[in-house]
């Protein structure tokens, strides 16, 4: 728990300090992204073609008939890897995104880069992805549009040691190939956390030196975008129902794992965190993130952890209760942010197109 706490624990306390109280309804809109590496690291196309066939068989069967507040099934968030790009592989991807069970985006794990060289993977995977497989959104003048993560959390050379990344000034390069929103964080208990937590922001690119995402200017609905890249991280917190050795409440980050599966204490934490726009704080936004292919805890996921998440949003998160539950997918809850920042209010499920419309 205590590890990198220097770069996070102030912005941890200050996130508490902003939560609101609601009264009235209230929304959780709930994204899963996956860090959805099928080759692992392996130079095996038959290991990844049987990792991605296990979601084939049993993603349509997960959510169990569970439908949210406005009557959507899940959609799961593939940010796939640019350097795991094998055709047949990310065909059948597509084919899960076109039975509408999800969407994919952009995921990108490097080392000793160079801006110049960022540019051209980012760019050539974001033309793949939508000319060759039917992927990736529009904006309203037809320019493709993707999310990103960072692989290995190393956003804008965060780490110490300036591995697995090398571009200080990444966030101007991601938008100006299309990224439209960040969903890296959060990354702790990795020393690549940023300052700013639990809170979505714009961020922009330093004058010199990395770590460009630490902190920016947090979105507020009915007032205009400010420069840079939105970030929308997940929820962030100490977890005091979980504490190691019985005493240290342990980390709580959004992450989706065979040993830490979603729980009705660990949804309470990740609305409690209160992730929203400020201006629209009836709308809260929770992203999860899992690594879907990983051989640790891809069996367990599927049979197990999302089918409980479902299970706990529809039994625990009821308008008796006082929250509708909606899923989102990557591109869908960065629309609703934006919708928010606009000034719209009422049922957010109303602006899943609203500024980067869905993969033709």
């Amino acid at each position: 728990m205590l590890k990198s706490a220097d770069k996070w624990m102030l912005g941890y306390v200050q996130s508490v300090l902003r939560r609101p109280r609601v009264a009235g309804p209230k929304h959780l809109i709930v994204c899963v992204a996956d860090h959805y590496e099928p080759f692992q690291g392996k130079q095996d196309l038959g290991f990844a073609l049987e990792q991605v066939k296990r979601w084939q068989d049993a993603l349509p069967g997960v959510s169990d008939g569970v439908k949210d507040s406005g009557g959507y099934a899940p959609r799961h968030s593939f940010f796939y890897p640019q350097e795991e790009y094998h055709p047949e592989v990310l065909a059948r991807v597509a084919d899960l995104c076109h039975a509408g069970l999800g969407e994919t985006e952009i995921h990108l794990h490097h080392d000793n880069d160079t801006p110049e060289g960022l540019r051209q993977k980012l760019i050539a995977f974001r033309d793949v992805l939508h000319h060759d497989h039917g992927l990736l959104g529009l904006d309203a003048q037809g320019d493709v549009r993707y999310a990103f993560i960072h692989g290995n959390w190393a956003l804008c050379n965060s780490r110490p040691d300036g591995r697995h990344c090398g571009v200080d000034a990444e966030l101007s390069i991601l938008q100006e190939t299309g990224c439209h929103v960040d969903m890296t964080f959060p990354s702790a208990p990795s020393p690549t956390q940023s300052r700013l937590v639990n809170g979505i922001y714009y961020a922009q690119d330093r004058k010199r030196g990395p770590r460009s995402a630490d902190d920016g200017v947090l979105v507020r609905a009915g007032q205009s975008a400010a420069p840079g890249l939105l970030m929308l991280p997940g929820p962030l917190a100490l977890n005091w129902g979980w504490r190691k050795f019985g005493i240290l409440p342990r980390l709580e980050n959004g992450e989706l794992t065979a040993i830490n599966p979603p729980t009705s204490n660990r949804l309470a934490l990740w609305a409690r965190q209160h992730i929203h726009v400020p201006g629209r704080p009836e709308w809260v936004f929770v992203k999860l993130h899992t690594h879907g292919c990983d051989p640790r805890h891809i069996e367990g996921l599927l049979s197990a952890g999302l089918p409980q998440l479902h299970k706990l949003l529809a039994e625990h998160l009821t308008e008796k209760r006082g929250w509708a539950f909606h899923y989102a997918s990557a591109r869908e809850m960065a629309n609703m942010v934006r919708a928010a920042e606009s000034g719209a209010g009422g049922d957010p499920s109303n602006y899943r197109n609203f500024s980067v419309k869905a993969p033709a």
